[in-house]
């Protein structure tokens, strides 16, 4: 008998509204310093083949085509035909985008030096499946890297009342459908149990103003994951248009701040 878990896994529950690329495209800048450092300490260099597991409308796709170059390969993949379709405007020419599966990419065996999954793990599910198949396709000795999200850490000063509900929607909306947004806490372990060899493990936590891109994460997220707020009572049709409203007003108050979720870097490599 499938457990709700198992029937979760691979149902991603963000809704492909219309602000979504940005919402994500901000998000991956506010995390390119911190991304760039755990490459850089991979060793990601010239002429590697790298793959993107859940790039969405672009992951970190653009990070690696600069540090692979010219002789390098990059793929990024992702099961949202939208999403690919923003990824390839402006793409460079070592990148390519492939609609796939992250459970079951369909790809050759040993085909990578490096393959990593952000944020696909923790909301998709099935974290030690997602593991399994990366390190059918990366080559022995080849890298596996995830980052993972602890929402845990997300504050906000002054405090708020429609801060704290929305964050409440937030994390109740992902744990009603299966979802572990704790998951950097064990991420560590899980990499261990899966396999990975010689695992690192660092973690970072950006912090928001009110004049940066990022201040709109927390109501922009909870605005694609509406229809799930909405279905699990976690705040009315009726209600989160003020909610959303009178949050954005706070977080944009000079003097505002607030920290997002810690995210857990672990990265190992393939025996063999």
């Amino acid at each position: 008998m499938a457990t709700q878990v198992d029937s979760f896994i691979g149902k991603y529950p963000i809704e492909s509204r219309a602000g979504e690329i940005e919402r994500l495209r901000i998000q991956g800048e506010a995390m390119g310093p911190e991304c760039l450092t755990m490459l850089g300490l991979i060793g990601v260099g010239e002429g590697w083949r790298c793959l993107d597991v859940g790039c969405g409308p672009g992951g970190i796709t653009g990070l690696l085509s600069e540090l692979v170059g010219v002789s390098g390969r990059v793929l990024g993949l992702d099961m949202n035909p939208g999403f690919l379709d923003a990824a390839r405007v402006g793409a460079a020419g070592n990148v390519e985008f492939r609609l796939g599966d992250a459970y079951q990419t369909g790809l050759a065996a040993d085909e990578f030096d490096l393959v990593h999954l952000r944020f696909v793990a923790s909301t998709a599910g099935g974290p030690a499946r997602l593991i399994r198949e990366a390190m059918r396709v990366v080559r022995p000795g080849g890298i596996v890297a995830l980052q993972e999200p602890d929402g845990g850490s997300l504050h906000c000063y002054p405090p708020h009342a429609d801060w704290e509900q929305l964050k409440g929607a937030l994390l109740g909306a992902f744990a009603g459908v299966g979802a572990d947004l704790e998951l950097a806490r064990r991420l560590y372990s899980v990499a261990i149990e899966a396999g990975l060899e010689d695992v690192q493990y660092r973690t970072f936590v950006v912090a928001v103003r009110s004049m940066d891109a990022m201040v709109d994460y927390l109501p922009s997220t909870v605005e694609s994951l509406r229809e799930t707020v909405v279905r699990l009572g976690l705040i009315s049709a009726e209600e989160l248009p003020g909610v959303l409203a009178r949050c954005r007003e706070h977080l944009r108050r000079p003097g505002t701040s607030f920290t997002m979720y810690t995210v857990a870097q672990v990265w190992g490599r393939k025996g063999g």
